[in-house]
């Protein structure tokens, strides 16, 4: 049954051209983009909902992203995939608005979890070119759309905190509102159709998942270690803006989304890794990413200076998209036929991750200031780096 449906799955679609691949990035990118708007705006939002549950916008955008991975990216492997994509992003639109005319700090809890959830249409995107891409290419495939992924994550930061700087939160939301509808239209024009590559049901799809999980040590390793590497990564940027407004910067949202661009130097890890992983396989480029994550929060935490945090941004982001990249790279080869299930389990614990390190930051950051949040960091990425020097022991 398996090399069944895999045979029907590389039959029923066209290979994957530059051009069909660069528009997966681009929208993977704006999809990706909405749940990191929130971030640099964190002290404006604070200011205007003051209360607790404001500061758990970052963190209510990041779980929905979590369950939306769970809950609607398995159908990747179960509905026509062109269909489900637009759709996705018509909802996530819809969220946008939702998040724009929010009334209170509960309700824009609400629309983030929405938002979060509908944005995982940018990982039905990335199996889709994956399952598009010949096999000698798949890297250098995955690598391009992830790079249009990173770039949304940076450059969203950019683009929120000069707009919300000069026109207000609710405005970023409200731009956001014509970008994934011209995201929706883009897909509808270039995606071809597919066949499901799956005759499950959605809650035998479901109950996979556990025994995907279960079946597979590799996914087991490189799900943890990127969770842990996201973490470190989300807990950098929920507290930038916050770090930056203090005393000894003094500095605002725009400045804090500007950091955006400096970590869109990241981009170009994301093929190099691909080809890299393509030629010589990935193991190699994830242990010295993880590693790289340690030294990027040493920067952070032993250097108080804005050229600190630069040179900091640029480690951590190059080396968190290295990683992501090779471990995409092992978790599609497991099982082709799955790869939308299998990219839940992976992107649903990474953002669980991420959930886990935004919230972890903010409680570090109200007990111990920086340096509390540079030791989390610090430890996340250095368990990461255990986890990997352990599975390379096993496997020799």
């Amino acid at each position: 049954m398996q090399a069944t449906d895999t045979l029907a799955a590389v039959a029923s679609v066209p290979r994957l051209s530059r051009g069909l691949n660069f528009a997966m990035a681009v929208a993977a990118g704006l999809a990706v983009a909405n749940i990191y708007y929130n971030q640099p705006m964190l002290g404006i939002l604070e200011g205007e909902m003051p209360g607790a549950l404001t500061g758990l916008v970052p963190t209510a955008t990041q779980l929905g992203y979590a369950l939306g991975l769970f809950a609607l990216v398995p159908l990747g492997d179960l509905v026509e995939r062109r269909r489900l994509i637009v759709v996705q992003f018509l909802v996530l639109g819809a969220g946008l608005v939702g998040a724009a005319l929010a009334p209170s700090a509960a309700m824009l809890l609400l629309a983030s979890l929405l938002l979060g959830a509908s944005a995982t249409v940018a990982q039905q995107i990335v199996p889709f070119a994956a399952q598009l891409a010949p096999p000698e290419k798949r890297g250098a495939t995955v690598g391009t759309v992830m790079s249009g992924v990173l770039c949304g994550i940076l450059l969203s930061r950019t683009l929120a905190g000069f707009v919300a700087a000069h026109e207000g939160w609710r405005a970023m939301f409200w731009l956001g509102v014509p970008l994934a509808l011209g995201a929706a239209l883009l897909m509808a024009v270039t995606l071809p159709h597919s066949k499901p590559s799956s005759d499950h049901s959605y809650a035998s799809l479901l109950r996979s998942l556990a025994h995907l999980w279960s079946e597979f040590g590799a996914l087991r390793l490189a799900a943890v270690t990127q969770a842990l590497l996201f973490g470190a990564f989300t807990a950098f940027w929920t507290i930038l803006a916050l770090y930056l407004q203090t005393p000894r910067f003094g500095l605002g949202s725009e400045i804090a989304g500007l950091f955006g661009i400096v970590g869109a130097i990241g981009i170009f890890a994301a093929p190099i890794a691909g080809r890299y992983a393509d030629k010589r396989g990935p193991h190699q480029v994830i242990l010295a990413g993880t590693l790289l994550t340690v030294v990027s929060w040493i920067v952070f935490g032993v250097w108080h200076a804005v050229a600190g945090l630069v040179i900091g941004c640029i480690l951590l982001d190059f080396a968190v998209q290295s990683v992501l990249v090779s471990n995409q790279h092992i978790v599609y080869a497991l099982r082709p036929e799955a790869r939308s299930r299998l990219n839940t389990i992976f992107m649903g614990s990474m953002f669980l991750g991420g959930a886990g390190g935004a919230a972890a930051s903010t409680a570090a950051w109200n007990a111990g200031g920086w340096t509390a949040v540079s030791a989390l960091g610090i430890a996340l990425a250095l368990l990461a780096s255990a986890l990997q020097l352990a599975g390379r022991r096993k496997a020799a």
